[in-house]
C-alpha cells in the first residue's frame, strides 16, 4: 500500500546511508541512546496486501499526478539530499538547526477540562469537553497529541461528550521506557474510558490511531459504539520482516531527526499548508525517539498481533485523503466489514485532513455520525 514515490524515496535514503549508517537491530529499551532532546517520527499508515512498507509508513497522501511530479523532481535532486524529497526547501527553517527547540504540544487544556489517570505506575493525560448522551473518544496519530483534534472540539461539543487522549509516551502523558504496542495503547484508551465513566463510545482514530481503536474493539467490543478511521488502515499489511527492519533502522539512526523533518514535509503536498506543516512537524518532533521506534515496532513487529477488524457489529466509518493506496479492493474490504459502513474522500488535502480542511472534514464527520445515530441531532 505504498506509493512508488514513497518507495523510491526510502530506497535512496537507504542506499545513501550505506557506509555511514549502520542500523541498530534491537528493540527500543531504556538503553536506547538519546541525542539531546529526543524527537520522533513520521506518520505510519498502512496499506493493502503485500504493499511496500514505505508507503505505509510515509503516507505521502499524493494523487497520481502529484506522485509523478514528485518523482520527476526527485530524479533531479542531489543524492546527498534525496531523503529531503521535495520538502528540503519548504522545510529549510526546520532543517537549518537540529538543536532547534521543539514546539510544545498544543495546549490541550484549552480544549476542555484536563485530567490525569493512573496507568500502572504512570499517568495518562486526557481532556473532556462537550455534553450529551453520546460519547466520542479521539485517538491521535503516531507521535501526535490530543491537540491535533483542536478543530473538531467546537464543531462537536454540542452534539456529544468528547474525550481526547494523549496516548502513553505522547503529549502530556508520562513517557516510560516500555514496549509501545498497539495493545498497550488500547489498554490505555480503556483505562481513560473507565476513569471518565464512559460505558460505550464511538472511537475515532487518525493514522496509527486506527490500529489502536481496532485493538480496543478486539479487547472490549462491548465498549465500542462505532469505529471511525481517519486516513488510517483497518487491517495490518503483510510485508517481509527485512523490509520492516530496513525502514525502522532509518529512525533509530543519529540522523532520525532530519529524516523525520523531511519525510513529514512530503505528507503536506498541497500548496498553502506550509505553516500548518511546520507546526505539525514541530509537535511530532517533541515525542521521544524511543517512543517513536517502540510504536513502530509495536505496529509491525513479527511478534505482534494484527489489528484486522474482519467483521464488526458496529458502524464502520472511513474518511480518507486521496492516495493511490486506497484502492477499489480496499474500499470493498471496508464495506464488507459491517452492515453499517460509510466511506468518504476529501480532495485537496494531505494526511492531516482534519486540520487542513476542518470545515469540510467536520461537515462530513458530523453527517456520517448522524447517519448512524451516534450523535445528537
Amino acid at each position: 500500500m505504498f506509493s512508488r514515490f514513497g518507495q523510491r524515496a526510502f530506497k535512496k535514503v537507504s542506499e545513501q546511508g550505506r557506509g555511514r549508517l549502520i542500523p541498530i537491530r534491537r528493540r527500543a529499551t531504556d538503553k536506547t541512546p538519546e541525542r539531546g532532546r529526543p524527537r520522533p517520527i513520521l506518520e505510519l499508515n498502512a496499506g493493502v496486501e503485500a504493499a511496500p512498507l514505505t508507503s505505509l509508513a510515509v503516507r505521502c497522501s499524493l494523487g497520481a499526478a502529484q506522485v509523478q511530479a514528485y518523482e520527476s523532481k526527485l530524479t533531479r535532486m542531489n543524492t546527498t539530499l534525496s531523503f529531503a524529497i521535495a520538502a528540503a526547501g519548504p522545510l529549510l527553517s526546520l532543517t537549518c538547526g537540529s538543536a532547534q527547540t521543539p514546539a510544545k504540544p498544543t495546549n490541550s487544556v484549552s480544549l476542555g477540562q484536563s485530567h490525569f489517570v493512573a496507568f500502572g505506575t504512570n499517568k495518562i493525560h486526557y481532556v473532556t469537553a462537550g455534553k450529551g448522551n453520546h460519547t466520542i473518544v479521539f485517538v491521535h496519530c503516531w507521535a501526535g497529541n490530543s491537540g491535533f483534534w483542536r478543530e473538531q472540539v467546537p464543531a462537536l461539543a454540542d452534539t456529544a461528550r468528547l474525550v481526547l487522549i494523549d496516548l502513553p509516551g505522547h503529549g502530556r502523558s508520562d513517557k516510560p521506557h516500555t514496549n509501545y504496542t498497539m495493545d498497550f495503547f488500547a489498554s490505555a484508551v480503556l483505562t481513560v474510558m473507565r476513569d471518565a465513566q464512559v460505558d460505550k463510545a464511538t472511537l475515532v482514530g487518525h493514522s496509527m490511531g486506527t490500529p489502536v481503536i481496532c485493538r480496543v474493539y478486539k479487547q472490549a467490543p462491548e465498549k465500542v459504539a462505532a469505529l471511525v478511521a481517519i486516513d488510517g488502515i483497518l487491517r495490518r499489511p503483510k510485508m517481509p520482516a527485512e523490509q520492516t527492519e530496513k525502514f525502522v533502522a532509518a529512525f533509530r539512526a543519529p540522523e532520525y531527526r532530519e529524516n523525520t523533518r523531511q519525510v513529514m514535509g512530503s505528507m503536506f503536498p498541497v500548496p498553502g499548508t506550509e505553516a500548518l506543516r511546520d507546526r505539525v512537524v514541530s509537535e511530532l518532533l517533541a515525542t521521544p525517539q524511543y517512543v517513536m521506534v517502540g510504536a513502530m515496532e509495536g505496529m509491525f513487529g513479527e511478534d505482534q498481533p494484527d489489528w484486522d477488524v474482519k467483521k464488526a457489529t458496529v458502524p464502520v466509518i472511513v474518511i480518507n485523503a486521496p492516495n493511490p493506496m486506497w484502492t477499489d479492493e480496499y474500499k470493498d474490504y471496508v464495506r464488507s466489514l459491517s452492515p453499517k459502513t460509510d466511506y468518504h474522500m476529501i480532495d485537496g488535502v494531505g494526511h492531516w485532513l482534519m486540520l487542513e480542511k476542518p470545515g469540510e472534514f467536520n461537515t462530513a464527520l458530523i453527517g456520517m455520525l448522524r447517519k448512524f445515530g451516534l450523535i445528537a441531532e
